[in-house]
């Protein structure tokens, strides 16, 4: 009944806006704070050859971000963007249990948390695999690139 909501179209826009922006928030922090400081984080994690791998997180998340929020290339970039989740999932987030949130304290200069679980790393995944199966919705550059294809295809045959 929801898909057949004129309304229904719409859904992906905030998927995307989120995955998108929160993809592209993290790369430019880990930029911001110098690649160095991300390459000793995944050294000390144990993960090979770590300063190539910091790169490839940090263009990953940035262009990824980018890619995303504008709706373009959602199918291909979804994939480096779920291997970056699922290896944060198990490299970082893993020990710490599924919720994001752990209140350790509340003191007179406020609350004070844990470190977060794997929570937000699946609610990312989900929003992935929900717009790759979906479609990104209107407004979305891969909408002009599939219009472009098609007419593409036709003009060849």
């Amino acid at each position: 009944m929801a898909q057949s909501s004129p309304i229904a179209r719409w859904s992906p826009i905030p998927l995307r806006l989120i995955v998108g922006y929160g993809f592209a928030e993290h790369g430019f922090a880990k930029l911001l704070r110098g690649s160095d400081n991300f390459t000793g984080l995944l050294h000390a994690l144990g993960l090979p050859i770590p300063a190539l791998f910091a790169w490839i997180t940090i263009v990953t998340e940035i262009a990824g971000g980018i890619l995303m929020l504008l709706g373009a290339l959602v199918p291909l970039i979804s994939i480096p963007m779920a291997i970056v989740l699922i290896v944060a999932i198990i490299t970082v987030h893993w020990p710490y249990g599924f919720s994001s949130i752990k209140l350790q304290a509340i003191t007179p200069h406020g609350a004070h948390f844990g470190e977060p679980g794997y929570e937000t790393d699946l609610l990312y995944l989900a929003c992935i695999i929900a717009l790759v199966l979906g479609g990104a919705g209107p407004y979305a550059i891969d909408n002009w690139l599939w219009r472009r294809f098609v007419v593409r295809l036709a003009q060849s045959s």
